[in-house]
């Protein structure tokens, strides 16, 4: 068996993030929980995903604290699984990866869901990357800083 690198002690935001919750299932788990999902079965019938990978997801997302697993809302033995601040915070990513996927996967005209704004039901403006002055930065506009542990970040 393979033994899965781990990026826990990486200095890479970016690798630190992968880890924790880096799979295809583990971001589609956080999307459902977004959207309303809560339950075990809700994220199997949403997924298709065979129920041990599911479980492992969850625990690994909950061990995580991107997940909270709680009792069940209706007072049953159940337990369901909700977004903790930290998941919440995942949001721009969780739209992030769906404007880039409706831009760069779907023919012009083929259908697809859509991410609307609740109270006025327009879709969402494209995500922009800015600068602290509020100019729109890209790849070329950047460049990553080592932050030293005296060095206070900005």
């Amino acid at each position: 068996m393979v033994t899965r690198t781990r990026f826990d002690d990486s200095e890479c935001p970016v690798a630190r993030s992968v880890d924790a919750i880096g799979d295809w299932w583990s971001l589609l788990i956080v999307r459902d929980a977004f959207d309303g999902s809560r339950r075990f079965g809700e994220f199997q019938r949403s997924l298709g995903v065979a129920k041990n990978i599911l479980a492992a997801r969850l625990r690994t997302l909950v061990a995580g604290g991107v997940l909270e697993s709680v009792p069940a809302s209706d007072g049953s033995a159940y337990r369901e699984y909700v977004l903790t601040p930290k998941g919440k915070a995942l949001f721009p990513v969780i739209v992030a990866l769906r404007q880039w996927g409706e831009q760069n996967f779907f023919s012009p005209g083929e259908p697809h869901s859509q991410l609307v704004d609740r109270r006025r039901g327009h879709r969402l403006r494209a995500l922009e990357v800015l600068s602290e002055d509020g100019r729109r930065l890209g790849p070329d506009d950047t460049t990553v800083h080592k932050v030293s542990t005296r060095e206070p970040e900005r």
